[in-house]
């Protein structure tokens, strides 16, 4: 195998395969331990990612394995249809993973704003202290409920434009892919239209990147406002993972749109030369899928409260993504000011 593939570029698959082996191990037993632990709470946006993030790994596993193989045993579908099938997947689970976790900070941001938009008349009657640990206090702990604990999902508009963007990214899959196809016995053309996608993929990274920077600072500011002696770690949590997206999201980016190595990789591959397309070719995976994904299981590596209640919770809104009684248990690990932690109970709905 070794004299049918580059030694270098087998090296660097190997251990790129060897990380998405342990990211997508690590994904799929926390589900497990989360699923066990809290089995009647039913399907959370922890759940959900963590499911997201095991199956994207798995994804680019698959497709560094079938790279090797197809290279030396010289499949004729992989330089078409096969291959870029293969190498776009992983990518769009990646895409649904952060895009979903994206959605729900612009609903906590956006929902903190409303709140505090309808009770500006009153707040003015009232103390800066008392108003941050009544409403201002209990939107900001749902934030960091929200955020923290990635609990209690619902369906709302920005989940289902994200739905759509997935939806819209396969439907261009299929077209690329059928495009290529047709293209196969012209290589320039099928190098174009597949420079077309990278960069369109790019270009889409390159956005969230900046949209989690912003949205970010602003869960940010709204933590600040919140008075509990773990605060501080709650914003470190946000803020760290706003920063390696940008930082991630924005490096992975930039190589992609301005170097070849992508499309050398995957079509050509003995014109890797040199130590600085090896480079290129690690910092691209490593920082725009394993650093974000690795964060975010750090980010999501709290359990979840077991639930021991019996009695079953209406849920508030038609959900992909049962409610659950995940609230009532929240303090265990994104603990909140007591005084806060006691308008929280007079307020939440039995």
């Amino acid at each position: 195998m070794i004299k049918c593939y580059p030694f270098n570029l087998l090296f660097v698959n190997i251990a790129l395969i060897c990380l998405d082996v342990v990211l997508a191990f690590i994904a799929f037993f926390q589900l497990c331990r989360i699923h066990l632990r809290n089995q009647r709470v039913g399907w959370t946006r922890q759940k959900v990612l963590h499911l997201m993030i095991g199956s994207s790994n798995c994804g680019y596993f698959i497709y560094f394995l079938c790279m090797v193989v197809a290279t030396c045993k010289r499949w004729l579908c992989w330089s078409n249809v096969c291959g870029f099938v293969l190498m776009a997947l992983p990518k769009i689970l990646f895409l649904a993973a952060f895009l979903l976790l994206l959605s729900f900070w612009a609903d906590l941001c956006h929902q903190a704003n409303d709140e505090e938009d309808g009770d500006e008349e009153n707040s003015s009657r009232k103390p800066l202290l008392e108003t941050s640990k009544t409403k201002v206090g209990l939107s900001n702990i749902d934030i960091r409920r929200k955020c923290c604990s990635f609990q209690g999902i619902r369906v709302g508009s920005r989940q289902k434009f994200v739905i759509v963007v997935i939806v819209l990214n396969v439907l261009l899959i299929i077209a690329f892919a059928a495009i290529i196809r047709i293209e196969q016995k012209n290589p320039s053309n099928l190098l174009v239209f597949a420079r077309v996608y990278i960069d369109f993929l790019a270009t889409l990274v390159l956005l969230i990147g900046v949209a989690f920077g912003c949205y970010g600072f602003l869960l940010f500011s709204k933590l600040r406002r919140v008075r509990s002696e773990k605060a501080s770690s709650e914003m470190r949590k946000v803020v760290g993972l706003a920063v390696v997206s940008v930082l991630c999201f924005t490096s992975s980016s930039l190589i992609a749109l301005f170097t070849d190595v992508l499309l050398f990789h995957h079509w050509n591959p003995e014109k890797i030369n040199g130590v600085k397309a090896l480079i290129l070719l690690i910092l691209h995976h490593v920082l725009g899928s394993s650093v974000p994904f690795a964060f975010g299981l750090w980010f999501m590596r709290e359990l979840p409260a077991p639930s021991t209640s019996n009695r079953q919770v209406q849920p508030r809104a038609i959900t992909f993504i049962s409610y659950g009684s995940a609230g009532r248990h929240h303090h265990q690990y994104c603990p909140t000011a007591t005084s806060s932690e006691k308008q929280v109970s007079r307020t939440s709905p039995n």
